[in-house]
């Protein structure tokens, strides 16, 4: 995991320079593919962004945000921009999604359309933080002092919201209620961060009512600084999460304790990875000959095993395994290179494989033992 850096994406450029604008020292950084991200520390700190433009639609957002945690492997990934209020939010006041509710998935009945919802929710950890922020009100910076900060579930769909009495308005309003607004990307990239077991946090600043007014003149106006409000917060917001997992108090991809050991030797040295462990005594016999550096391909192969048992077993939902499963094989390509760059991208497809599995404990502390006995050959 980058622990210095947040990747920013947004749907449009208005959107891309009012996070611009918050940043200092900005270089181009392009992917191999093409996609281009400008990367900056936000003002008067020490925290890396990299800002990506991802365009319109659930679809492009999950794409790109899931090259961008590939590519990055960023501390966290935030979605920010404008959105529609649902209901009667004020304008320019910014939203902090709780839940993302992918709202258009359903089935077509004789009786009309029922929904089959999906939601993802904000890490625990995050919205803490956020929720604190927005308290002190310490994020403002250009932000007018009447605006707020929300917290609630945002719908995310594939069509634009212009109307409160359409139909497509009144079934939102009907089986998303609670939603305060409505936009079209944060499904898609909350889907990317789940795959990739990386923290996603959505943050819109509200530039219309979703009432018809998107064209009028009132809009144009709102929009910017909508745009402009949650930038301040998101950026604010990132600095404050690179700080906490610099203290050890954040880390949303981390196996939370447990009681479990796992020991690897390398040579003359043994090396521990545990949850907890009180009044222990560990006592090793080390020859004074060095063995052999560990065979990271055999011990791949071995959690490649367990990993398919515990898919076997039920343990694990298909698309999180196909996911997890292209992890392991992009970390057994990877081996195959002798240079650090090879070992660089072992390390971080075992990573993000963890995120994946961090609830299967046993699998999870294979992994940090894997990963330990990597760092330890130079």
């Amino acid at each position: 995991m980058n622990d210095d850096l947040v990747v920013i994406l947004t749907a449009f450029n208005e959107e891309y320079k009012a996070v611009l604008n918050r940043l200092d020292n900005v270089e181009q950084h392009v992917h191999d593919r093409g996609t281009r991200f400008e990367i900056g520390t936000v003002r008067g700190t020490t925290c890396h962004v990299a800002v990506g433009l991802a365009g319109k639609g659930n679809q492009p957002a999950a794409v790109m945000a899931e090259r961008a945690i590939t590519h990055f492997s960023p501390a966290a990934l935030m979605f920010v921009g404008v959105a529609g209020a649902l209901w009667d939010t004020p304008l320019g006041d910014v939203v902090v999604a709780t839940h993302v509710y992918g709202y258009h998935g359903g089935t077509s009945e004789d009786n009309g359309l029922k929904s089959r919802p999906r939601s993802w929710e904000l890490a625990h950890e995050i919205s803490q933080l956020a929720q604190h922020i927005a308290r002190t009100g310490h994020w403002k910076d250009t932000a007018h002092d009447g605006t707020e900060v929300r917290f609630g579930p945002i719908a995310a769909g594939e069509i634009v919201q212009n109307s409160r009495t359409s139909s497509e308005a009144q079934w939102i309003r009907e089986h998303y209620n609670d939603a305060l607004a409505v936009e079209m990307e944060g499904a898609g990239v909350a889907q990317a961060g789940h795959l990739n077991g990386a923290p996603v946090v959505i943050v819109r600043g509200i530039s219309d009512a979703a009432d018809g007014s998107k064209t009028s003149e009132a809009d144009q106006s709102w929009q910017p600084r909508a745009a402009a409000n949650a930038a301040e917060f998101a950026t604010y917001l990132a600095t404050e999460l690179i700080k906490e997992g610099k203290r050890g108090a954040m880390n949303t991809r981390a196996t939370p304790p447990r009681e479990y050991v796992s020991v690897h030797s390398t040579g003359g040295t043994i090396g521990m990875v545990a949850g907890s462990i009180s009044n222990s005594t560990v006592l090793q016999n080390v020859s004074s000959q060095p063995d052999p550096r560990p065979d990271l391909t055999a011990e791949l192969s071995l959690l490649r095993k367990d990993f398919e048992a515990e898919h076997a077993r039920g343990q694990l939902d298909d698309e999180t395994y196909e996911i997890a499963r292209s992890h392991l094989d992009t970390a057994g390509k990877a081996l195959a290179s002798t240079s650090p760059e090879g070992k660089k991208k072992f390390v971080l497809a075992l990573k993000q494989f963890s995120g994946l599995v961090a609830e299967l404990t046993g699998l999870a502390a294979k992994v940090a033992a894997l990963v330990a006995a990597a760092k330890g050959i130079s």
